[in-house]
């Protein structure tokens, strides 16, 4: 259970979902054995959508881990579309190649390795989707990095805006204290940025969408 939804909810909601092919199965499979924390597949559908409504020809995904969204993401796209994609665990860089290789994909990702914070400001094109999904205590200068990187009438998405359910929440856990907090202020900033029109929507552990104005 999330903590965004009563347990009843998740579980209507879930008998509706169609079964996931063999890799992608595989990839859940993996990261729950393995506590790699990867997207909720709520979520990653929903930005499926948005990537079919919105028909980006860049995508830059701030947070690899093991190439979840990324496959994602990359499944979805069209023509010579593509998606960057950055992550500094060489753990999970690893492992994302290997399920990238699986996935037939390489033409449509490639993976950019190191620290988000040193890897954007060489980068020299922009963007007409940015999803960000990384350290917490990162958010706020990886915000400020993408609205330079993201064109005009771009989008951006943020995942785990509701955090557990523990950035509404009076009752936080003493090791969620510090990242709610980081949550909790960056949702003020991004539902404030002048440049973009945001909302956080209820969906997985809650996804900020932000089109740049």
């Amino acid at each position: 259970m999330s903590g965004i939804l009563i347990l009843a909810q998740e579980e209507y909601i879930s008998s509706f979902r169609k079964e996931p092919d063999e890799l992608i199965k595989e990839m859940e499979e993996y990261a729950k054995e393995h506590n790699i924390p990867i997207l909720y597949w709520q979520s990653a559908e929903f930005i499926e959508h948005l990537v079919k409504i919105k028909d980006p020809k860049r995508v830059l995904e701030l947070g690899t881990a093991i190439g979840y969204t990324t496959i994602r993401i990359a499944r979805v796209l069209k023509g010579k579309s593509v998606i960057h994609t950055v992550e500094k665990s060489q753990d999970n860089i690893a492992l994302a190649k290997q399920f990238i290789s699986k996935s037939g994909m390489e033409n449509k990702i490639k993976l950019l390795e190191g620290e988000a914070v040193n890897v954007m400001p060489q980068l020299k094109k922009k963007y007409d989707l940015i999803f960000l999904d990384t350290d917490k205590e990162d958010y706020r200068r990886l915000l400020d990095y993408s609205l330079v990187l993201l064109k005009r009438g771009g989008m951006i998405v943020v995942d785990n805006l509701l955090w557990h359910g523990y950035a509404a929440s009076s009752s936080v856990p003493e090791k969620y204290k510090e990242s709610t907090q980081h949550i909790r202020k960056f949702n003020k900033i991004f539902m404030k940025q002048p440049n973009l029109k945001s909302s956080i929507i209820p969906v997985g552990d809650g996804l900020g969408i932000g089109i740049k104005e």
